[in-house]
């Protein structure tokens, strides 16, 4: 299977597992299946239809949309034409959209609803290359004035008549390794997004790679769809599910997933850690609202997973009989009761990924007895280069290399990665391309690490770090992830840059908060008037305090500005990938933070 072109994959499933169910996807609140049968013949029509446009091979054909089946059915439609597929975020804004169509000189480009189809539509005049769109909704209504778009229902009908059956199979015959695959944009923290190429080879390499590392798959699981199809994590994820003959659930719209999880159950599901982190407040809100017995209940339940899902199991030690006892008990009458009310009590394992995961919520999600994979990647390694396995965990890593991947520590702790499933480079950007692969073909990922007995930390984004005017270097991400976990911090954006002391934005759980000053009786006529409370300050002050008592006087944070306005994607503070862009933070509140280091530091 590993030798297999994305142009021939889903056809050889559809031989091999027929009506057997290959996705699913809600519709009028059913969940709805696609048997691979069906998923072969859309791709077929679908890569006839782009053969009927004239798509030929390593053109390339844009893709800007929620989660779709039909994101499936386009990608592999034009790998079976040797196409290229350009993958916007769902919720990319015109800026976004319009440098990258110009760069990758778009002529057909997917959108999904209303709302992809309007924001391309109101800069269509910027984008000459366009010259077709196809809308995957069929209730989005066109603009009076469109000569250039039509429904994907239609579009789909030109590859019915097989007109170009030849064409394609000769274009599947005479595919390579070497053809690209995806442009992937990164998500741009620092500045301009750069686009990673993404050859079929590279996909091929790191899904036998990961066959390695998770043999345990079965096509017997069951997988949500829920991260953008975007991003590489899930891409890759997705296309293992493929290979693998895995039926994987469609969740459309990221705020439904609560719902998603209960109706799916999911054996197995790729997330962030955001994902967790939301669980895990969510159990800490509800122990706070306990009464004493049960949250002693379930802080001794959560003790006990610890050491013997951690302690013991992971490590590869023989649990003591008592343990074992005591396990079976709160496996039964905790864990599994937690587990259904969230709709992961069918879970065998969790991959996480795309930003780093605190220890605390790593420790929870493994004591609770869920099988939390931490994956450590890019998207110029195809995703994943490290992750932990359940038997090999040792808390605070992201687990071992992977198979065919080579790593090493370079100048200032670099982590540096090489191998088949390593990007060649950025798209016509070749000065970026040098910058980030040396002559020996390493690629610098820019992260910070080191290896222990085989096992890889990460310490900071070398990019990312700051000093202080003291000559102090500062890693907010380090800070950020401590902080993020508090149920009363929603957001945290780490400031320090050049000044004296550290500080921070805070944008506060107002549900966590209102709790509290009702709790508190603590009176108010609005949200600003709240944050300014005295006793709300004093709060935010100790648990400050409280969470980084581990970190060095020079890290911790001096002073802090309660929020009204959360950071967002379309304000521009936040990347489709829901990480902080710094300088546009930083810009936007630069009159709070020149006010905090107007005043004396408060501890």
């Amino acid at each position: 299977m590993e030798n297999l072109h994305f142009s021939t994959l889903i056809h050889h499933q559809a031989q091999k597992y027929g009506d057997k169910v290959a996705l699913k996807q809600k519709y009028n609140g059913l969940w709805m299946p696609i048997s691979w049968n069906e998923f072969s013949d859309q791709v077929k029509r679908n890569a006839e239809a782009l053969a009927y446009f004239g798509v030929k091979e390593q053109d390339t054909i844009g893709l800007f949309s929620t989660n779709k089946p039909e994101c499936f059915y386009v990608d592999f439609g034009a790998y079976s034409n040797r196409a290229i597929t350009v993958p916007f975020y769902a919720t990319s804004s015109p800026a976004q959209l319009c440098p990258i169509i110009h760069e990758t000189q778009l002529k057909i480009m997917f959108v999904g609803n209303q709302e992809q189809y309007d924001v391309l539509y109101s800069v269509i005049d910027q984008c000459p290359t366009i010259e077709r769109i196809i809308v995957l909704d069929a209730e989005a209504v066109l603009h009076l004035s469109d000569g250039i778009s039509m429904h994907y229902t239609n579009f789909i009908q030109l590859g019915h008549a097989h007109l170009y059956q030849r064409t394609i199979t000769h274009r599947a015959s005479s595919a390579q390794p070497d053809d690209i695959a995806n442009i992937l944009y990164t998500s741009g923290t620092t500045g301009l997004s750069k686009g990673v190429i993404l050859t079929h080879q590279n996909y091929m390499e790191q899904l036998k790679n990961m066959q390695q590392v998770l043999p345990d798959l079965s096509d017997r699981d069951i997988s949500i769809n829920f991260l953008p199809l975007s991003h590489v994590f899930e891409r890759t994820w997705c296309y293992l599910c493929f290979m693998t003959g895995i039926e994987v659930c469609i969740n459309e719209h990221p705020t439904e997933i609560q719902e998603t999880l209960k109706e799916i159950r999911p054996t197995i599901m790729c997330a962030i850690p955001r994902f967790w982190e939301k669980i895990y407040s969510g159990v800490l809100d509800k122990m706070a609202a306990s009464s004493r017995t049960k949250r002693a209940l379930l802080q001794h339940a959560l003790t006990i997973g610890r050491l013997y899902n951690i302690d013991y199991w992971s490590a590869n030690r023989q649990p003591p009989r008592w343990l074992q006892l005591f396990y079976s008990f709160y496996r039964r009458r905790v864990f599994s009761i937690l587990k259904r009310r969230i709709g992961l009590d069918r879970g065998r394992m969790f991959p996480t990924g795309g930003a780093a995961i605190s220890d605390e919520v790593s420790i929870f999600v493994h004591a609770v007895g869920l099988n939390l994979i931490i994956g450590y990647g890019l998207t110029e390694s195809s995703a994943v280069v490290s992750c932990t396995l359940k038997r090999d965990y040792l808390v605070g890593s992201v687990g071992k290399v992977v198979p065919g991947v080579e790593l090493k520590i370079g100048s200032n702790k670099e982590i540096l990665i090489r191998g088949k499933s390593v990007t060649q480079g950025y798209y016509k950007n070749q000065s970026a391309t040098v910058a980030a692969i040396d002559s020996e073909g390493w690629f610098h990922t820019g992260d910070a690490g080191y290896l222990k007995e085989g096992h890889l930390f990460l310490t900071e984004r070398l990019k990312d770090l700051f000093k202080t005017s003291n000559g102090k270097y500062i890693a907010p991400q380090a800070l950020e992830t401590k902080l993020g976990i508090d149920p009363y911090i929603d957001q945290i954006a780490v400031i320090g840059d050049q000044r004296k002391f550290v500080s921070a934005l805070i944008v506060p759980s107002f549900t966590s908060l209102e709790v509290y000053a009702s709790t508190e009786k603590i009176a108010y006529n609005s949200m600003e008037e709240l944050l300014a409370n005295d006793a709300v300050q004093l709060l935010y002050t100790n648990r400050l305090q409280q969470l980084l008592t581990d970190f060095a006087a020079f890290e911790k944070i001096k002073r802090f500005k309660l929020l009204r306005v959360p950071f967002a994607i379309e304000t521009g503070e936040l990347t489709n990938t829901l990480k902080l862009k710094r300088r546009v933070i930083e810009e936007k509140y630069k009159n709070e933070i020149e006010e905090m280091y107007k005043e004396e530091p408060i501890f």
